[in-house]
């Protein structure tokens, strides 16, 4: 499947060597984008805003944004862990929106992705810090979505969950069969989703063919959210 609307398009990438990032740049770059691949950290106000005028025109902001999920007891989340997921997952999300959008309205045409996490959409237990913080995003993307929407500008996020990538799933942990169980057991699809199944998903998402999508969440998990 190719995208030649994403010819020559110059594509935003953050965090670009973590959770979907290396897959993304690869995917991008084979669909003739041209690709901003971002190794910056983003937790400082100031971080966002600096990434985004170093980087010249956007046309695509892919907002790859992970940290290793905590799973703490809830009754034992410290405000330290909640504010450290919050700082990592959900803070740089406005500032990297409001560093691209007022280009983007002004040439009436850019594409928003989130990478998120279906921990959004279904109750995991030891997971309250990390899922509120993906939750927020989801909210954010489909808020900001409909707002933007009359400018010709699609916001839009994928919200994953069991889908091989370094960040969650390292190959040590998919060659646990502990690991191999639950996802036959949990996922009916009865596999990880591929990376790049993922990646160029969010490919089409982020090309002239996805233009119809406006604030909406898209879970990729092999069905997980569905039972």
């Amino acid at each position: 499947m190719s995208h030649p609307s994403l010819l020559g398009k110059r594509v935003l990438i953050t965090q670009a060597d973590q959770f979907m990032g290396p897959v993304l740049c690869e995917v991008f770059a084979n669909h003739g984008a041209t690709v901003i691949a971002s190794t910056a950290p983003l937790t400082s106000a100031d971080a966002p805003a600096a990434m985004v005028a170093s980087a010249g025109r956007v046309d695509v902001l892919i907002a790859n944004l992970a940290i290793p999920a905590p799973t703490t007891a809830a009754v034992e989340v410290t405000d330290e862990e909640w504010n450290d997921t919050f700082n990592a997952l959900v803070h740089p999300l406005p500032r990297l929106v409001r560093a691209v959008l007022p280009a983007m309205i002004a040439q009436r045409a850019g594409k928003i992705l989130v990478m998120g996490s279906a921990s959004a959409l279904r109750g995991m237990k030891r997971a309250s810090s990390y899922s509120a913080a993906r939750g927020a995003q989801l909210a954010y993307v489909q808020s900001v979505g409909v707002e933007v929407a009359v400018h010709n500008i699609q916001v839009n996020a994928i919200a994953q969950n069991f889908v091989d990538n370094p960040t969650y799933f390292p190959p040590e942990v998919q060659a646990n069969p502990r690991f191999q169980e639950r996802v036959k057991r949990e996922v009916p699809l009865g596999r990880l989703v591929g990376a790049n199944e993922d990646a160029e998903f969010a490919a089409y998402l982020c090309s002239d063919a996805a233009n119809c999508f406006v604030g909406q969440v898209f879970p990729v998990c092999g069905g997980w959210v569905a039972r």
